[in-house]
């Protein structure tokens, strides 16, 4: 049977999982593809950080709770995603002073991430925040990845760097690590000598 939390039959790696501190809030805007998918690195996120949702989308009708957040004056929203000559990055610098980052993270493949912004013009209209990752993606679970594309959670570990949140960085990538180290041996049903 697998653990209920983090999907593992053989190895938990609850016992890892921190307790992050950060008050910026995430949506992991989550292609229905995707929900189901054992090499899925968002859960890591909504496991450890304390305002860390996912909103399924949709295309024909945008999240409920996630439209009255970007109403939400308090809120200042990014869309992480890469920029282009239409839509320019903006910095974090950018945020309204005592206003809470809000980081939407189109949790897809890169494909499915491309048709969610063209297809949901709500989303492409919202400021877009592109990170330039530091080093290389560690994330080697799914074929065809594009050298430069990060996994989510290594968004979320981005994300954390940015906002100057070094110790929560550093232990969501611990966390990443483990996941990864052990997803190929619980996989294939052995343990994991730790």
């Amino acid at each position: 049977m697998s653990c209920p939390r983090c999907g593992f039959q053989h190895n938990c790696i609850c016992e890892y999982e921190p307790a992050l501190q950060c008050s910026a809030h995430f949506v992991l805007l989550t292609h229905p593809r995707e929900l189901n998918k054992d090499t899925n690195t968002g859960k890591l996120m909504l496991n450890s950080l304390p305002h860390c949702r996912v909103d399924v989308w949709q295309r024909t009708e945008p999240p409920a709770q996630l439209i009255e957040q970007l109403r939400d004056p308090r809120y200042h929203a990014y869309l992480v995603f890469p920029s282009d000559d239409e839509h320019p990055s903006v910095s974090l610098a950018s945020t309204s002073k005592g206003a809470i980052p809000l980081f939407i993270i189109l949790d897809a493949t890169w494909q499915e991430a491309k048709k969610m912004v063209r297809k949901s013009p709500w989303l492409s209209a919202l400021p877009r925040l592109a990170l330039t990752p530091q080093q290389a993606s560690n994330y080697a679970l799914r074929r065809n990845q594009q050298d430069g594309n990060l996994c989510t959670c290594e968004v979320g570990i981005s994300l954390l760097d940015a906002l100057q949140l070094a110790d929560e960085a550093t232990q969501l990538q611990h966390y990443f690590d483990v996941f990864i180290a052990t997803f190929h041996a619980d996989k294939s049903g052995h343990s994991k000598t730790r």
